[in-house]
């Protein structure tokens, strides 16, 4: 699925994203719909708008890492997570930082098997 059009919930978020103010929490929606959706080009563009409106925005960063590792860009994940750790760790966010942890001790540990 890589249109909005293909999933109600996906074209209404886009329908207010297209009519403004764009927010962290609307393109976070976006992102992770269309992850869910397999459309990583999609997720991966709105999780970089979330994080462009708010860069210590660790759910960004989880989505913007499994996106990017969805789609075959298995460096730019690891570097989207540990971006995303050390904004989860500037904000107190330990569970976030545990998170990304672990996606990254499991990438590191794929890509080494490679």
């Amino acid at each position: 699925m890589n249109s909005a059009t293909d999933n109600p919930m996906l074209a209404r978020l886009e329908a207010l994203l297209e009519k403004g103010p764009d927010a962290t929490v609307l393109r976070f929606g976006l992102a992770n719909g269309y992850l869910e959706a397999g459309a990583f080009d999609n997720a991966i563009a709105h999780a970089r708008g979330a994080l462009a409106l708010d860069p210590g925005y660790s759910a960004a960063w989880k989505i913007l890492g499994r996106a990017l590792a969805s789609s075959g860009a298995k460096e730019a994940a690891l570097e989207a997570w540990q971006e995303g750790i050390a904004a989860a760790e500037a904000r107190g966010d330990m569970q976030a930082v545990r998170e990304m942890q672990v996606f990254v001790k499991r990438l590191t540990r794929e890509l080494a098997q490679d």
